[in-house]
């Protein structure tokens, strides 16, 4: 597996996480107590607030960044780019979106938005470097 591929599987996981993160605030508590409602999940969701309701925004954003990536990757290696050109962008791409969810997460809007802006300047750098 090279790096580019692990680099996809960490990515295809950050949703999961940021996931995680959001629900945290329901898990252990009933919920008529204001737990988490695995009836009602996404209504459950909406109702967050601060940085639980951040968290939730972040998972829908990495999934939403998932497609160009993956895709990213896999066509730069089937024109046989430079492995280790690959490797280092996509290596990027994570440490952007790693930057993305902290920042998110701590409120920090234009952080948040350049290290999207990042991430995505890596993703579309993989379609040209074949």
């Amino acid at each position: 597996m090279t790096i580019a591929n692990f680099c996809i599987l960490v990515a295809c996981l950050l949703p999961v996480l940021c996931a995680a993160l959001a629900k945290s605030k329901g898990f252990g508590k009933p919920r008529r107590a204001g737990g988490f409602d695995n009836n009602k999940p996404r209504e459950w969701l909406s109702n967050l607030q601060g940085w639980q309701a951040r968290a939730n925004a972040a998972q829908q954003n990495s999934f939403e960044a998932l497609p160009i990536f993956i895709a990213g990757v896999l066509i730069a290696q089937q024109l046989h780019a430079q492995q280790s050109r690959v490797d280092g962008l996509a290596i990027v791409f994570l440490i952007a979106r790693l930057g993305y969810i902290g920042a998110y997460l701590a409120d920090m809007a234009a952080i948040r938005s350049t290290l999207w802006t990042i991430g995505i300047g890596a993703c579309i750098a993989l379609f040209f470097i074949g």
